[in-house]
């Protein structure tokens, strides 16, 4: 797999300050560890299906500051296309997700296939890693991946929106896309007894990190447990990989987990 993480996601997105870094920050460290595994269940696992799937959900779910769409949701009122039948259905199920998911058929189905109660409880759609898993759902089944291959942003556009709206903003975050997955060469993500180990390196942040950083620091290296892969935390790496006769490279990967996890 090619590891990408909230490094990767936060080199394509768009940068922004106050509130909206802080939601966004959330939004990425809440999926950062969870992302590369999760598309590659879903087969997103080349670079053109990775660059493709970022250049749609960057752009609708705002550069990742939203799981949930900014409007009430009344205008879904009474649309029995969606399955808004009952009064209060258009606000209850509102766009929520990465690629926005919307009216009561619609949550009902997809809760179906992801085994959760979404049409009961719509919110739990918001929630970070069921959004991100609602997403790869939907271009799993709306086989975007196809279009993907063929590097045809506007195809992919047209599965994911119905039409071509914001297309020079998705083709933007394609190429940035691009552009960060060419800077990933060479890092992969293993598969262990335990799971899945990500490759991490400095800009690396989420719950990966703090287990990294809890490893460390119990190795007696003076390390804040901040989930954040920074200067400190790459410094203590390096000073592991030498002790422990690695190559010293400030990058956490297969070879450097399984040092510190037998120690």
């Amino acid at each position: 797999m090619i590891p990408v993480d909230g490094a990767f996601i936060l080199a394509v997105s768009p940068r922004f300050s106050g509130a909206r870094a802080d939601a966004q920050r959330r939004i990425v460290g809440d999926i950062s560890a969870a992302f590369a595994p999760t598309l590659a269940h879903y087969r997103i696992d080349s670079r053109l299906r990775i660059a493709h799937f970022m250049a749609q959900v960057t752009h609708e779910c705002a550069g990742f500051r939203t799981t949930e769409e900014f409007a009430s949701g009344a205008a879904y009122e009474g649309r029995r296309d969606l399955g808004n039948t009952e009064r209060g259905d258009g606000r209850r199920y509102k766009g929520r997700g990465l690629i926005q998911l919307t009216g009561r058929a619609n949550y009902r189905q997809m809760g179906e296939r992801l085994r959760l109660p979404l049409e009961a409880e719509p919110e739990l759609a918001a929630e970070p890693l069921t959004s991100l898993k609602i997403a790869c759902e939907y271009w799993h089944t709306r086989q975007i991946n196809e279009a993907a291959d063929r590097d045809d942003l506007i195809r992919a556009t047209r599965l994911v929106n119905g039409g071509l709206n914001g297309l020079e903003d998705r083709r933007q975050y394609l190429q940035k896309a691009k552009t960060a997955l060419a800077a990933l060469e060479g890092l992969r993500v293993s598969q262990t007894q335990g799971g899945t180990t990500v490759a991490l390196r400095r800009g690396s942040f989420g719950d990966a990190v703090q287990q990294l950083q809890e490893l460390l620091a119990a190795q007696g290296y003076p390390l804040s447990i901040d989930r954040d892969f920074g200067p400190a935390t790459e410094l203590a790496v390096m000073q592991f990989q030498q002790r422990a006769g690695l190559l010293v490279d400030g990058i956490v990967g297969q070879k450097t987990w399984a040092a510190l996890r037998s120690r």
